[in-house]
């Protein structure tokens, strides 16, 4: 089997989304997004100041958040109409995820954080090291065995690339993967991000930082 996917259609097809919550001061917050869609292999950059309610689209595209109306499509899989188990089954499967603080276990080493994705992933465990050893080799990982702790900001975020890449998903999400980060290493994080995903998966991203408009050829607001 190759390493690299191969599907058709788009990546992601949002259609009449709609959530509504409660904020601490008493106010309603409403995210609405009528239409959105992202193509296979396609690179998106969502900007929109701090509470524009970008961390809360990408959850509600993962499935760890429900709608209170719309469709999420996901490789064709309407991901709002999966209940629980099936839903968290597929997101082990299909989206890749990439945290600001990255989220690596501690007491696993780099190479166990990724095989831990792959457990998820409904890969046969056959493939898992082969699967691990690639994305390791391909991302620049010299330290495999090492704990996260024992990595640098640069390491440890290259191990949480190769994690959200190694169930060989449709789409991966990359919430704020920046704001931690000065501008210099932001740029160069934005861009391991990118080049890593090139080929294997669409990409849609989330800052609040203008900078790196830049570094992509579609950028999109959420007000």
């Amino acid at each position: 089997m190759s390493d690299t996917p191969t599907s058709t259609g788009s990546a992601l097809q949002i259609t009449e989304l709609r959530f509504t919550h409660g904020r601490s001061d008493g106010a309603r917050f409403t995210l609405e997004m009528p239409h959105f869609t992202l193509a296979e292999a396609e690179e998106v950059l969502l900007v929109g100041a701090s509470g524009s309610g970008k961390s809360t689209l990408l959850g509600l595209i993962a499935g760890l958040i429900q709608p209170d109306g719309g469709q999420i499509h996901i490789g064709g899989e309407d991901i709002t109409r999966l209940d629980g188990a099936a839903r968290d089954r597929f997101r082990g499967r299909s989206i890749g995820m990439i945290f600001q603080t990255f989220n690596l276990l501690e007491g696993f080493t780099a190479r166990e954080n990724i095989e831990l994705a792959l457990l998820f992933s409904g890969s046969p465990s056959s493939e898992h090291r082969r699967r691990t050893d690639t994305l390791l080799e391909r991302l620049g990982i010299e330290r495999p065995g090492a704990m996260p702790g024992e990595l640098s900001v640069g390491q440890q975020q290259r191990v949480a690339v190769a994690r959200a890449l190694a169930p060989r998903p449709a789409l991966v999400l990359a919430d704020e993967p920046t704001a931690s980060l000065d501008p210099e290493n932001a740029r160069t994080a934005i861009d391991l991000i990118r080049e890593s995903c090139r080929g294997w998966a669409a990409l849609l991203c989330t800052s609040h930082d203008p900078s790196l408009k830049e570094a992509f050829e579609r950028v999109e607001a959420l007000d």
